[in-house]
């Protein structure tokens, strides 16, 4: 139904797993059915019409050269913002801040705190590493305390996040929509997110729920800050990220660049001004290739009707597809017991997180998975396994429990 958005991708991953079948390791009786990538959370596929957007960035460049920025901020921008605000369901496109990854966005919110001044810091135990890696630092300081409410059990962190929230007085508050480390949803977030005390900033980090999770952020637009990317699900690469920005913020970053001012460039005073649209929380130079291959994917999903629901739905059938294969199966690691999950009709994004007891078992459960053409990845003792929409409706999953 979809793999034909993703030809090149898949030709170029079946072709691979053809030439790795001359080694030893590779099960070729398994690997038959052909590769199935299940790292889509990781590196998700590409649809072909990125390749076309590479190249159409390539001649823009060619034909404009130092023009090429009255088109890249004059349509191509307003373009991708609004297509962005209409996934999300957002009011403002211009209030869509773009990076190439969203640690730098964070960072430069972060950077309009005065760290002279005693920082609050509310989050979780599991947000992504480069957020975690940053509170860290920030933590040698003297003045700025990190709270970290603990994810698990699922069942009471909505409670659990919220009283904290509520009765802590925090600068910051920082969670994830669908947490990197077991693919469960943060239950009741965007709940919590529309009764946060008016003095706490929140941020919301949305990048294993965006285009994977039907998302609407029009209650809350104007309350929080949302970050994601074109690296996960939507499939058009590393390097283009945005920031959702609430109207009406006067926040100043510390951490600004040339783009903050593109409008007054030539009007440039002694004093530094922020722009009261996304421009506030703007960088400097980027590779704007990522940003045309972003646009081209939202496009051609727009132009034929393909909704962030019906990926969801997609998805939500092979997983239960796999739920069925798995509960047969009686595998040793990959079974409910070790499976990390909380409400798995509803509660997920678009995979799965095995706990293998060790950082040893998960290794040799991923290549024993590979042999069999299963691409996956892990962190430390445990192992993920993704679901996109380039895999085919029929796919049972059953090698994997083999």
């Amino acid at each position: 139904m979809y793999q034909k958005y993703y030809r090149q991708f898949l030709q170029a991953a079946q072709k691979a797993a053809s030439e790795d079948r001359s080694g030893d390791s590779f099960d070729t009786a398994e690997a038959s059915q052909g590769p199935l990538h299940m790292a889509c959370h990781s590196h998700h596929y590409w649809p072909d019409v990125t390749l076309d957007a590479v190249q159409q960035y390539w001649q823009d460049a060619a034909r404009l050269a130092d023009r090429k920025w009255d088109l890249i901020f004059g349509d191509k921008i307003p373009a991708f913002q609004r297509q962005i605000a209409r996934n999300l369901n957002l009011p403002a496109p211009e209030q869509i801040a773009i990076a190439p990854n969203t640690h730098e966005l964070v960072y430069r919110l972060l950077s309009a705190f005065d760290l002279s001044q005693p920082l609050r810091l509310l989050t979780t135990d599991g947000e992504f590493y480069s957020f975690a890696r940053q509170l860290q630092r920030l933590e040698e300081l003297p003045n700025v305390e990190v709270v970290r409410i603990a994810t698990q059990p699922f069942d009471t962190l909505a409670e659990r996040f919220e009283q904290a929230l509520q009765s802590g007085q925090y600068d910051l508050a920082y969670a994830s929509q669908v947490f990197f480390d077991s693919g469960v949803a943060f239950p009741g977030l965007l709940d919590i997110a529309a009764r946060k005390p008016e003095a706490t900033q929140m941020v919301i980090d949305g990048y294993h729920g965006f285009f994977a999770r039907p998302t609407d952020l029009s209650a809350i637009a104007d309350k929080v800050f949302y970050t994601a990317g074109s690296y996960k699900y939507l499939g058009a690469g590393e390097g283009m990220c945005f920031m959702s920005v609430p109207r009406g913020c006067q926040l100043r970053p510390l951490n600004t660049g040339w783009f903050a001012e593109m409008a007054e460039l030539e009007n440039r005073s002694d004093n530094v001004g922020y722009g009261n649209d996304w421009l506030r929380f703007a960088g400097a130079t980027m590779d704007y290739s990522a940003l045309y291959k972003a646009l081209a994917v939202l496009e051609l999903f727009e132009k034929d009707g393909i909704s962030v629901a019906s990926i969801h739905r997609y998805v939500q059938n092979n997983q239960r597809r796999f739920i069925a294969a798995m509960d047969a199966a009686e595998h040793p690691l990959l079974n409910r017991d070790n499976l990390i999950y909380h409400d798995l009709e509803n509660g997920h994004g678009h995979f799965f997180t095995f706990r293998c007891g060790s950082a040893e078992n998960a290794e040799q459960l991923q290549q024993e998975l590979l042999a069999k053409g299963i691409l996956c990845d892990r962190r430390q003792q445990l192992l993920r396994l993704g679901f996109a929409i380039y895999h085919p409706s029929d796919e049972n999953f059953e090698r994997l429990f083999t």
